[in-house]
């Protein structure tokens, strides 16, 4: 292993699936630049991504990006070192863009170029330090501003997976070092959260949306945990099956209901009732907010558990916990308050897909010899450690 000087300038695309990212790392943890060209809205109409809008988007989106990230660098394109972009997981057409997009640029300037596994970058998020987060009104980096960075995370290491498309906890005992020690045996947590939230009539994306309705609510009763005892794998099909028996037993209670009849005037003045509304009725805000909050405490509790029981097993020096269901205030605080050992989780802007994460996990790649060939190829079912 060769160790990459501190002002080593990674490039890196991200394009798994419905965010456009360019980001510039200096050193794998200085964030110099980090671009998001989000489609969320584009997408919110079909309650879910559209994989062919996406791969659309993302071509017109991707030169813009670069271009902006680029712009932090004072010397533009003569400051990069390298160049990085994902391969996968993620949807074929979307990966395609951005992983041709970024071989073609390193093929034309004669950079080094490394594939990286999105799951991967999910968990080298929390190698980050804060970068220009903190920067002034001009855009230029103010150092003065900046609190110090954190030291990297030590070795062993566990971390937890949680997003929109996966859901995992693998034990790190180094860097490329990965053992898979439980996943998702149907529905990930994120996909959860946003069928759940669709049965409650809350909207896309679910999970911010299930966060706001859950806030504040007690005395809400509990929904089934699917344990999977022995093992260190997630369920949440049963749980989400039973919060749709849940809502559908309470419009059906609701339509049973007699309703106040509004007078309503014939053609000749006098009044007469108006006619029972047809069709399913609408779940009420309180029930809609303590399903919401037993959801949320359901799926927080098993992800602890198990990822507290893995720390200790393995004697592990941090729990890493990545992913956009990363982003999650109650995961976050009960994970902290349960863990044995310190927790560690990215800033906000850093949970959700982005490249500065792509480059992280690069930066450890080079350092290590690795580099990818001009074939490689895009593998939408990849796994962690592949």
């Amino acid at each position: 292993m060769t160790q990459l000087p501190n002002d080593f300038t990674i490039l890196a695309l991200e394009t798994s699936c419905d965010e456009t990212a360019a980001a510039i790392v200096r050193g794998g943890r200085e964030v110099v630049a980090n671009i998001v060209a989000s489609q969320m809205d584009m997408h919110r109409r079909y309650g879910g991504v559209v994989p062919e809008v996406a791969s659309r988007q993302h071509i017109v989106s991707l030169a813009p990006v670069i271009e902006e990230a680029l712009g932090a660098l004072p010397n533009g394109w003569e400051s990069l070192h390298a160049v990085a972009a994902t391969y996968g997981p993620g949807l074929s057409g979307a990966l395609l863009t951005g992983l041709n997009a970024a071989k073609a640029i390193a093929w034309q300037r004669g950079l080094p170029f490394v594939g990286v596994n999105h799951l991967e970058a999910h968990i080298y998020a929390n190698w980050l330090g804060t970068g220009n987060e903190h920067a002034s009104a001009s855009g230029r980096p103010s150092p003065s501003r900046r609190p110090p960075d954190p030291p990297a995370p030590q070795f062993p290491l566990v971390a937890l997976v949680v997003s929109g498309g996966h859901t995992l906890l693998a034990l790190l005992r180094g860097h490329g070092a990965y053992e898979l020690l439980g996943q998702t045996r149907d529905d990930a947590v994120g996909e959860a959260f946003d069928k759940v939230a669709r049965i409650l009539g809350l909207g896309y994306p679910g999970g911010p949306a299930i966060q706001r309705a859950a806030a504040g609510v007690t005395g809400a009763g509990m929904l089934p945990r699917a344990w999977l005892r022995d093992s260190y794998d997630f369920s949440f099909s049963g749980l989400k099956t039973a919060v749709l028996h849940k809502a559908q037993e309470r419009q059906e209670l609701a339509a049973r209901l007699p309703k106040p009849q509004a007078p309503r005037r014939s053609a000749r003045g006098g009044e007469h009732a108006t006619p029972p509304a047809t069709g399913t009725a609408p779940l009420d805000g309180q029930f809609v907010g303590q399903i919401a909050h037993a959801f949320q405490e359901s799926v927080v509790d098993v992800l602890v558990t198990k990822a507290v029981d893995a720390a200790q097993r393995f004697g592990a020096t941090e729990i890493l916990l990545a992913g956009g269901v990363a982003a999650n205030t109650r995961l976050r605080e009960e994970l902290t308050r349960r863990a044995p050992v310190p927790v560690r989780y990215p800033p906000l802007a850093l949970c959700t897909d982005n490249a500065a994460m792509v480059a992280a996990a690069a930066f450890f790649r080079f350092e290590a010899g690795v580099q990818s060939g001009w074939d490689l190829d895009v593998v939408p079912g990849l796994r962690l450690g592949a």
